[in-house]
């Protein structure tokens, strides 16, 4: 058997994640490895923290980038708030809702269950009435920008709710952080988590996440460990924060943080609202060409995500097929759905570096000479 060195081709990702990544921030990557522990990196470090509360418009202390893709941020913010019997409303309408009851149970949670259609977003109604049968529960937990769907909910709203009930709330922000307005302070949400390959337009494998005050002081008066010796952020805190020299946890993964760095820094020249308005720019020319090739969109127009556009496949359309077509003949990738929807639905993503005119002229002309034949 002979291996060889591996050289992807230069695809156009407009799918749900990964995203296109600048060349910017492709050459950061590739920036000389220092150590975890080396005074300069530790000074990069404090830079990559302070990005971050720019781009989750915060003040929280506590907001580090685990060394870990977004699912580990989930259950980062599930083990290190839940204590077994905890009572956890988790807000489900699509697949990530899911795995955070899945995150909760594992954590020894009792679940309080509000379930929305597929398509929707998480129902403000439906959660006050879920509060006021369970006033003794500890954390609402939702998905501000449901990937699998295309779903956006009300996170100021859903936080108001929770903050009547004294709750602690856990957001998944992993589709939502860049691409659409998202204000941690000023809608008072406790425990954020993210990732760094969808609107950040970074690599794969780092979950930004963000605690509040009083998501740390319910960490420090927890009576029980947490479950998870890599995730508990109560060790983390010694390597991400202090004056001087850090405690060792774990060999921090060096140049991906270099890659994040250059990202963050991208969205801050940018400007945060810029970026939300090109996100939705973009959104609008895409929806135009869709809508008039005969695709018809999953989510209501007043609850859409503009970067995750999940549509309904045309009548005669072959899902795979026509997936594999892009992917071969215009180096083009689109998600297909989940669930219930695989097969009927695909997930179009203008995401970070992908949000951009060329990239949706690109995906509009294939889709035309390919479903058009």
């Amino acid at each position: 058997m002979t291996i060889q060195r591996f050289f992807p081709p230069r695809r156009i990702l407009m799918g749900p994640g990964p995203s296109d990544i600048s060349s910017d921030v492709l050459q950061a990557l590739s920036r000389p490895t220092v150590g975890h522990l080396d005074p300069l990196f530790i000074g990069m470090m404090d830079e990559v923290k302070t990005l971050l509360k720019y781009a989750f418009q915060t003040e929280n202390d506590f907001t580090i980038p685990v060394s870990a893709p977004g699912s580990a941020g989930m259950e980062a913010c599930f083990v290190n708030l839940i204590e077994p019997g905890d009572k956890v409303m988790i807000c489900r309408n699509g697949v990530f809702g899911e795995r955070m009851r899945e995150n909760a149970i594992r954590s020894g949670a009792e679940v309080v269950l509000v379930d929305d259609e597929w398509g929707k977003p998480v129902s403000v109604d439906k959660v006050a009435a879920a509060f006021a049968e369970n006033s003794d529960v500890k954390i609402l937990a939702f998905v501000h920008a449901e990937t699998s769907t295309g779903a956006l909910s009300d996170a100021q709203a859903l936080s108001k709710i929770a903050k009547q009930y004294d709750a602690l709330t856990i957001v998944d922000a992993v589709t939502s952080l860049g691409g659409v307005p998202l204000k941690v302070d000023e809608w008072q949400l406790d425990a954020v988590y993210s990732g760094s390959q969808k609107c950040l337009s970074c690599v794969p494998g780092l979950s930004p996440v963000t605690f509040s005050p009083k998501a740390i002081a319910k960490i420090q008066a927890r009576t029980t460990p947490v479950q998870s010796w890599f995730l508990d952020q109560s060790l983390v805190l010694g390597y991400w924060s202090g004056e001087g020299k850090r405690s060792y946890h774990h060999t921090a993964p060096v140049n991906s943080l270099y890659a994040l760095h250059e990202a963050l820094l991208g969205l801050y020249n940018e400007g945060l609202e810029n970026a939300w308005q090109r996100h939705a720019d973009m959104h609008q020319k895409l929806k135009q060409g869709l809508e008039e090739l005969g695709f018809k969109y999953v989510v209501d127009e007043e609850c859409r995500l503009p970067q995750l556009n999940s549509v309904y496949l045309p009548e005669g359309v072959d899902d795979a097929k026509t997936r594999q077509h892009l992917l071969e003949e215009y180096n083009l990738e689109v998600g297909g759905g989940l669930g219930a929807l695989a097969g009927k639905v695909w997930r179009i993503g203008l995401m970070g570096y992908s949000a951009k005119n060329e990239n949706v002229a690109l995906c509009l002309k294939a889709l035309q000479e390919t479903i058009g034949k």
